[in-house]
């Protein structure tokens, strides 16, 4: 078996052993393994069955990590997207009205698409289209986004009538317990214990329990196989016809590949394995389609992948590991259906506290760059719907080039783009 796996992965010619692949393994999984609890518990806010929310969370996880292992042979991580499924949940289902099978739909139309732009030169010619500044913008929108969602479930923020958010009640024993969990996460963050996330969410339930709020969780113990696969195939296509879902398909496509390029790439840098990129591409197109079939948002290389990377892995036998990893970690669903919101939503927090430093690579200087930019950052956490702070940041875009007389600036491709969201929104709010 030790012989099959070092021919399989090649690893002499990587320059690393079984254990050290192992060892990193471990370590990606322990980083990303609060995924099952976070993805599910967004998914659920959609109407999705916790259940069938781990369920789908564990699986797409396991066959991305496969793919990846086995295609690219990199060691690279695909599950669930944090901010991804903040757009499948809060846009595409709470605002743009879609069903939660209408949006597996559009999770696996979407899906198709990336992939075919994975196979294809579309892919590159895609990006290089598309402004640096908004590229950034779009993760530091999204970043705000995930944290006001962590402030809501915390309860550290709770709506109001007169000035339509205000700050929770800091006495609430559920409060107490989201803050002090808050300090616990960012310190072990800080220091870099590893599975820091992990330990967070542990010693959050812990603190729920000792403050008596358990009871605000996410359910009981037991477990329904009925609902365990209620998404799995669920995805309805009726919805096909309408304009709404195909904006919806149209933004979540968007975000997929930009993403994931910043995310491969970036990854792949760190092990000078450039090479790989385009089967590393595919693998998490492929990935990413069949997360509408097993009923969860689509998958991105997850930056907690780094870790893996930094402990030493180099082929995709760390990814095996994950993969594997994470299908053990299905005999313990019970307990994760038992973490409470006050231990998830620090974590969501940070993560959205993490994705924000990317606002140092805009140009806020010149502000035919940096208003648009400014618009997608401040209209994804505000208008509560990243498909819409994108739009507006891509409308202006063009438009602010063309009054300053830079229009050579934007590309014939970026002009195209910023038409169809332009017609997206005169067909569904005017129409």
């Amino acid at each position: 078996m030790k012989a099959l796996l070092e021919n399989l992965f090649q690893l002499k010619h990587h320059n690393t052993t079984l254990g050290k692949e192992s060892v990193a393994g471990v370590i990606s999984f322990l980083s990303i393994v609060y995924i099952i609890a976070i993805n599910s518990t967004i998914l659920s806010d959609a109407g999705i069955p916790l259940e069938a929310g781990i369920f789908a969370t564990v699986a797409v996880s396991v066959i991305g990590c496969l793919l990846m292992a086995f295609w690219a042979n990199a060691p690279l991580i695909l599950v669930p997207g944090m901010g991804i499924n903040a757009l499948f949940t809060y846009t595409m289902v709470q605002s743009m009205g879609l069903t939660w099978q209408e949006g597996l739909a559009a999770v696996f139309i979407s899906g198709v698409l990336f992939t075919l732009l994975a196979f294809s030169r579309l892919s590159a010619k895609l990006v290089a289209a598309i402004p640096h500044s908004l590229k950034e913008a779009i993760t530091v929108g999204v970043g705000l986004f995930l944290t006001f969602i962590g402030l809501q479930k915390g309860g550290l923020v709770i709506p109001s009538d007169t000035t339509f958010v205000a700050l929770g009640n800091l006495s609430d024993p559920f409060v107490l317990s989201t803050l002090l969990t808050l300090m616990i996460t960012i310190v072990l963050f800080i220091r870099n214990i590893r599975g820091n996330f992990l330990l967070s969410m542990i010693a959050g339930t812990l603190i729920a329990m000792l403050f008596g709020v358990q009871n605000q969780s996410n359910g009981s113990t037991s477990t329904s196989f009925q609902e365990f696969f209620a998404g799995f195939g669920a995805f309805s296509f009726t919805a096909l016809g309408q304009i709404t879902f195909w904006a919806a398909v149209f933004s979540l496509t968007m975000v997929l590949v930009f993403e994931n390029i910043g995310l491969i790439h970036g990854q792949l840098g760190m092990m000078d394995q450039q090479e790989k990129f385009s089967k590393a591409f595919q693998a998490n197109a492929v990935s990413a389609s069949l997360a509408g079939l097993l009923g969860t948002s689509p998958t991105v290389a997850s930056v907690e992948g780094a870790s893996g990377i930094a402990a030493g892995g180099r082929t995709g036998l760390t990814s095996l590991i994950t993969g594997v990893l994470f299908l053990s970690s299905l005999f313990f669903i019970p307990f994760i259906k038992f973490i409470p919101d006050s231990a998830i939503a620090p974590i969501l927090i940070v993560i959205g506290g993490l994705m924000i430093q990317n606002i140092k690579n805009i140009n806020l200087q010149d502000l035919s760059e940096g208003f648009p930019a400014f618009l997608i950052i401040a209209l994804i956490p505000l208008t509560y719907s990243i498909a819409d702070g994108i739009a507006f940041g891509f409308i202006a875009y063009p438009l602010l080039k063309l009054a300053i007389g830079r229009m050579r600036e934007v590309s014939a491709f970026m002009y195209v783009i910023a038409l169809l969201f332009f017609l997206n929104f005169v067909l569904h709010y005017i129409a």
